[in-house]
Order: C-alpha cells, then sequence, then structure tokens
C-alpha cells in the first residue's frame, strides 16, 4: 500500500468511516425517495434537490448544506479548520468560522445553498442566447453546437461552462438576477430561499462555502473527516473527479461522477471554478491578486488533488509578447453558483442583530478567529500544535507497530507547546511593559503641557503690556508644540502595543499585568497601569482603538497630578 494512502486511512477512525458510509448510504436511500425528473440539467436527480427554473424550460439545482448552530453570529460548532499543512505555499492551516445564508425550516442551524453541478453551456444559453457564447467564448468547439444535434448537442451543452472571461459569468448571474427579479413575474422567486421573507439572489459561492462543502460539511464534522486530505480513499480519485490523469485536459459532462456526501458533483476535478472574492495567499490577508479559483480541473496532475486546492486565475493576463492586457479566458476555469442573502434587510431585524451581538461578543467571539490577529504566529502555532493531538491518536491505534517512535514525536511536542505557552506569556508581559512605558512618557508630557499652558497665559498677559514678552510666548508656544507632537508619538506606541496585547488570551494578559504590578511601583506608573488595564480589556472585548478617547482620560486621571 503505498505511503500517501496509509497515512490517509490513518488519519480516519473507526467511527468516522462507519459514520460516512451511513450518510452515503442514507444519501443513496434519499435518492429513491421520490426525486424530481431527470433532465440534461439534473442528470442525477435526488430528493432534497431545490430546483430554481431558468428560461426556456432550462434549470438550475442547489443542494443545501447545513450549519450547525442556531445563532447568527455563531457558535463554537462552526469553527473549522482549512487548508493542508502538507499543500502549496497559498495552503497554510487556518481556522475560520463557517456561516450559512439561510435559517433551516426547523430553526437548529443555518444553510448554504450551492450549486449541485458546475453551470454548463447549455444554462449559460438558456439565459444569454447561443449568440452570446459563440461572441463571449474563446473555445472552437462551442462555434460548433450550431451544427451539432442529438446525442453531440446535449453531451456538448452538458459540458461546464469555459473559455469565458470572469466578467461574462458576472454579466450571467446579473442577467439571471434581473430576469428571477422581474416585477411582472413575481412567480419565478416562489422557489428562492428567504432570509426575513426577502428571496435570496444567485452569487458566486466563497471559498470558505467551497471548501466546506469540499470536505463534506456538518456530516464529515460529526464523523471526524473533515480534516483528511481528500474526502474519499485516494484509490478511489478516478471514481469521483476528472483529473489530468483520466482527462487529458478535457472537460467532461456534468453528473457522470460519483457525488460526495453532501450530494455535490465535480468540486474536486472537472472545471476549477471561481469564487467570488479576490486570490489573497493567505485566503485573509496578504496581496490581493486576481480571483481565487477552487478545486483543481482536468489539467490537475491526480496527485495534486486535495479538498483544499487553490489558485489564482489571472482576471486580466498581461501578454508580454505583444505588450498589452486581457481578460482571460481559461479552457479549465467554470463556475458553480450558490444563492446569497443580504445581512441587513429591515430595521427590525437589523435591531435583532445587535441585541444578539451583545451575548456574542462577550462569550463566543472571543474564542473565534475573527477575535485572534492573524499575526500572533505563535498563538497561531499553539493552535496548530493542539490539532495533532488527536491525528497521533488516531495513527498510534491504527499502527500498533508506531506507538513507541510516535509517542516520542508526542514527548517532543509537548515540550514544544510548553516553550510556546512559555514565549506567549513572555511576550505578553514584554507588550504590557512597553505599552506602560509609552503610558508614562505620555502622561509627563501631558502634564509638562498643563504647566507651560499656565505659563503660556502668563507670557501672554506680559506681552500685552509689552512686546519685549513676544519672544517669550514664542518660545512657549514652539514647546509646546514639540511636546504635543512626542506625547502624539507615545500615544501611537500605546495604542500600537495595545492592539497586539488585547489579542491575546484573557489568562495571558491577567499574567503579565500580576507580574508587573509585583512590589513597589512609583504612583504615576501605578496610575498608568490602573488605565491600562481597562484599555486593554475594552480592546480585548471590543477589537476596537479608540486613542482619542484614551487621550481625554489620561488628560483626566493626570490633571493636576502629583508625582509624590
Amino acid at each position: 500500500m503505498p505511503i500517501e494512502r496509509r497515512s490517509i486511512q490513518g488519519l480516519r477512525p473507526l467511527f468516522g468511516r462507519l459514520g460516512l458510509w451511513l450518510c452515503l448510504c442514507l444519501s443513496a436511500v434519499a435518492v429513491l425517495a421520490e426525486p424530481p425528473p431527470r433532465t440534461p440539467d439534473n442528470p442525477k436527480p435526488a430528493e432534497g434537490d431545490v430546483v430554481i427554473d431558468l428560461p426556456n424550460e432550462s434549470q438550475l439545482v442547489f443542494r443545501r448544506l447545513t450549519v450547525p448552530g442556531p445563532g447568527f453570529w455563531g457558535d463554537q460548532q462552526r469553527v473549522i479548520q482549512i487548508g493542508d499543512a502538507t499543500g502549496g505555499i497559498f495552503e497554510g492551516l487556518q481556522r475560520t468560522q463557517i456561516s450559512g445564508s439561510f435559517p433551516n425550516a426547523d430553526g437548529t442551524g443555518w444553510e448554504i445553498l450551492l450549486a449541485k453541478y458546475e453551470l454548463t453551456r447549455g444554462q449559460y444559453i438558456a439565459v444569454m442566447g447561443l449568440e452570446r457564447l459563440l461572441a463571449v467564448s474563446a473555445d472552437p468547439e462551442d462555434q460548433k453546437i450550431p451544427t451539432l444535434d442529438g446525442r453531440a448537442k446535449r453531451e456538448a451543452l452538458m459540458r461546464p461552462l469555459a473559455s469565458v472571461s470572469h466578467q461574462d459569468i458576472q454579466d450571467f448571474i446579473r442577467t439571471l438576477n434581473q430576469w428571477l427579479f422581474d416585477p411582472a413575474h413575481p412567480e419565478r422567486t416562489t422557489k428562492l430561499p428567504t432570509y426575513a421573507d426577502v428571496p435570496g439572489f444567485i452569487r458566486l459561492p466563497t471559498e470558505e462555502e467551497l471548501e466546506y462543502a469540499t470536505r463534506g460539511g456538518q456530516p464529515a464534522l460529526e464523523a471526524g473527516v473533515f480534516d483528511d486530505r481528500l474526502p474519499f480513499d485516494a484509490a478511489r480519485l478516478d471514481e469521483y473527479a476528472w483529473h489530468l490523469g483520466n482527462a487529458k485536459h478535457q472537460l467532461r459532462p456534468i453528473g457522470l461522477r460519483q457525488p460526495n456526501g453532501l450530494g455535490l458533483y465535480d468540486l474536486i476535478g472537472n472545471a476549477q471554478e471561481m469564487t467570488t472574492g479576490v486570490f489573497r495567499p493567505e485566503i485573509w490577508q496578504g496581496k490581493p491578486g486576481g480571483v481565487a479559483v477552487r478545486g483543481g480541473s482536468v489539467s490537475t496532475p491526480p496527485a495534486d488533488l486535495r479538498s483544499s486546492l487553490r489558485a489564482e486565475l489571472d482576471v486580466y493576463a498581461w501578454k508580454p509578447d505583444e505588450g498589452r492586457i486581457e481578460e482571460r479566458r481559461s479552457y479549465n476555469t467554470g463556475a458553480r453558483l450558490a444563492i446569497g442573502s443580504n445581512v441587513v434587510l429591515t430595521t427590525a431585524q437589523r435591531k435583532a442583530l445587535e441585541d444578539e451581538y451583545l451575548a456574542y461578543r462577550n462569550e463566543t467571539r472571543r474564542a473565534m478567529p475573527v477575535g485572534r490577529t492573524l499575526d500572533n504566529l505563535v498563538a497561531q502555532a499553539s493552535v496548530q500544535l493542539g490539532t495533532v493531538d488527536p491525528i497521533i491518536e488516531r495513527l498510534m491505534a491504527d499502527n500498533p507497530a508506531l506507538r513507541e517512535p510516535l509517542q516520542t514525536v508526542q514527548v517532543y511536542m509537548d515540550r514544544a507547546r510548553d516553550r510556546l505557552e512559555l514565549a506567549q506569556r513572555e511576550s505578553a508581559r514584554s507588550l504590557a511593559q512597553d505599552a506602560a512605558r509609552n503610558g508614562v512618557n505620555l502622561s509627563v508630557y501631558l502634564s509638562r503641557l498643563e504647566r507651560l499652558a499656565a505659563t503660556l497665559e502668563s507670557a501672554q498677559k506680559l506681552a500685552e503690556l509689552s512686546t519685549r514678552y513676544q519672544d517669550q510666548v514664542e518660545a512657549v508656544e514652539r514647546s509646546i508644540r514639540e511636546i504635543e507632537t512626542a506625547a502624539r508619538e507615545q500615544l501611537q506606541g500605546y495604542r500600537d502595543k495595545i492592539a497586539k496585547l488585547g489579542e491575546y488570551e484573557p489568562d495571558y494578559i491577567a499574567q503579565a499585568f500580576k507580574t508587573l504590578g509585583e512590589g513597589e511601583l512609583p504612583v504615576r506608573e501605578r496610575a498608568v497601569m490602573e488605565l491600562l488595564a481597562v484599555h486593554v480589556e475594552e480592546f480585548a472585548e471590543q477589537r476596537r482603538a479608540e486613542p482619542e478617547r484614551w487621550l481625554e482620560e489620561f488628560r483626566a486621571r493626570f490633571k493636576d497630578f502629583k508625582d509624590n
């Protein structure tokens, strides 16, 4: 058995495999329970399909993906790990929160509505017309469509739409939404899901939605296989995906391979799929580029396929030989649609979100990835180490012969975790100490400004009596400007340190203040530490710096201040 296959299987606990098998069996049973009719737009109909009508008797078919947790803002169940430690440089492990666009029927969770198949040429023609496809497509095979009939034409129309630009896809979505929401035809929106009684609209999916779907969604989370490199045994890749090894750069009609446990086809392979976001090297951060595409394609080597695979589509491609930019029309890049909804729809609904946010901010949010900085690499390393423990446990359970070396690895990991723990505590203490130093300097400058303000007032009164005091006025004003500049620099440093310190866990922050507060402190420094503790706590809760308000609080605290 190849090493890669053995490793993947080793990551799956027995109950995970049984859980996934059960999900697939249940899906197979559901297929028999009154599926919608078979059509070229839905060649593998299944119970639970959400069918949206298109012009010219065509359809779009969506599947509902459950997102756990009833609250709008989220809970711990929605925190997922994406990326792949063995993937490319753009697939580093990251933790994020997955969210749905629509509440489910019983109010126990939310739903993502994602297209069951990739967008096809036939669906594009149904909305935009054949002439439009012939005008925008860079695929010579599309020019043959008017000459085809029978099976050849049907298969051509069932192939994923590709060789068109990103803007062509957006034009299609815009035209489709206009058709759906034509005031003269209110019946067209009746099959769309709703949020706050407002129907959703068609859009491209996000990267997180696609990776969540590719990994198998909530059933995979519950089965313990969500973090696996592939959502199926690597030995069965050909059953689930079209790739370079079995498709040789040629896109294939939708629905020919096996669906995943959610009933979705070709999430891996066939056409790589555009997303709604620009490409950033680490999804949330880094230089914005073209458009992020997901899933690999018929040109991807089979060994490179994985749930986390992502790449950049250079929407505006530079042609060095011609010295110009052109819109990229990639032969292996297409799209999969989603149904979305706006966040704020009514005043009453916004008020409900605000009320719920208060509880969310004080409880769940602080533990969410949004409540942690991506710059805190030590904290990230600590979190990632924690994800390795269950993997090692599974490997030891599945490979008794490896128990001793894996236990050695575990010992080294425990030591690394201890060192990271120490590093975080020391880093938090150092940041608190630096912020306190900035605060002390700021308070000293404010005290000087207070005294200079009194001096300036006296000098201005003397200058009214005699011009020979004007030089004194100018000297005092110059000193005030210099100290105000210095005070601003200290305030900026104070703000920056708080922004970093506020990202640490509360225990590290509390330990930092406890350590710095031990022993006798000068009166001024003690006063600064009291303000600093309040400001750090506010930032940790609200993730917002308010330096101007902090400055006024410093002014009030140190007005007429005496150091002894």
